[in-house]
């Protein structure tokens, strides 16, 4: 794990990033007083956030980090829709896979903050299915790029908002098997068993402990051994790497059938949203490289542990993570 050439070999990565995009908007500003109108508090709004949230945050970390992300998915094509595509722009993120979509609505999540503290969160968003025609179209766009580019790994980002589904997962894991592509999925209850065959597959481990019908409050970490083979064998998945919150990060490779656990780097945590996302971009990286899995799990447990310590959605600096990875593990960087 040499650090600088590590780095260097990110800035050679086209990263296909197919799954549900959102705008993280966040209202700032003051609570002093209580409504005379119901007993809640009022709001004097100071300012006003819009980041990029979900599959496109996985963009904006693989950008962060020097790669060249092409992100794929579907927004409506409404004022919400504009709002991200002129945040992609000002990010210097392609356009080129983002299909707009009349019968949808483009996903923003409002964080209503007060005094620093997050008082109530706003979804306004569709859930249901692409239609046959979405998808056919959603299908096509993605071939074409895969035919015209070259592509080094693809990115399965799902949020359960409809853009994935068995079809479109199938099509794409199977395209990318004939040409050679790993693919890596951060995956959610709908589709949690259509990723048959990707290289790497990163549960948390309440979703693993659902699918399995585990206790988790029971399961200890030679559970998560057990669990994690049962379902990488199961499903032909290379790597399982499962998140465990506080408790770090579990990776199992079927390939060598070795298992390895790191726990979590002590540090004061500010917010957990987006962490899944810097994790699975960061091990994406990672398994371009060929690193074994421990290095993965390492690397990806530092990136998404040094996220949370930021309020919001946030990509990762690559600076403080090169110096982390210097400090946390000097004999292994040098």
């Amino acid at each position: 794990m040499m650090v600088n050439s590590l780095f260097e070999s990110f800035k050679h990565a086209n990263i296909l990033v197919i799954g549900d995009v959102m705008i993280d908007a966040y209202l700032n500003g003051k609570v002093s007083r209580i409504s005379p109108e119901a007993p809640v508090p009022i709001l004097n709004v100071k300012d006003r956030d819009y980041r990029l949230g979900g599959a496109a945050n996985v963009a904006g970390n693989l950008k962060k980090l020097g790669a060249n992300p092409i992100l794929c998915s579907v927004i409506g094509h409404d004022d919400k829709g504009k709002l991200f595509i002129e945040n992609l722009l000002s990010q210097q993120l392609e356009t080129v896979g983002i299909l707009k979509s009349e019968e949808r609505k483009t996903t923003i999540k409002y964080r209503i903050i007060g005094n620093r503290m997050q008082m109530l969160r706003i979804d306004e968003e569709d859930e249901f299915p692409l239609t046959k025609n979405e998808n056919d179209l959603f299908i096509a766009q993605i071939k074409k790029i895969l035919a015209t580019t070259k592509i080094d790994a693809i990115i399965f980002q799902d949020y359960d908002k409809g853009v994935l589904n068995k079809e479109n997962i199938q099509q794409i894991v199977e395209i990318a098997g004939s040409k050679g592509i790993p693919t890596t999925t951060d995956p959610k209850r709908r589709n949690f068993h259509f990723y048959d065959g990707v290289t790497l597959f990163k549960p948390n481990l309440k979703e693993l402990c659902d699918a399995l019908h585990l206790n988790q409050d029971e399961i200890t970490i030679p559970d998560v051994h057990l669990a994690a083979k049962k379902f990488a064998e199961m499903h032909h998945i290379d790597l399982l790497m499962v998140t465990l919150s506080e408790k770090g990060i579990s990776i199992y490779d079927r390939l060598t059938d070795q298992f390895f656990h790191q726990n979590a780097f002590i540090r004061e945590v500010s917010d957990v949203s987006g962490a899944g996302d810097t994790v699975i971009a960061v091990a994406t990286l990672c398994v371009c490289n060929g690193l074994p899995a421990h290095e993965v799990a390492q690397i990806a447990n530092l990136a998404g542990g040094i996220v949370c310590q930021f309020v919001g959605v946030v990509p990762i600096d690559p600076e403080i993570l090169s110096k982390e990875l210097e400090s946390q593990f000097p004999n292994h960087t040098k």
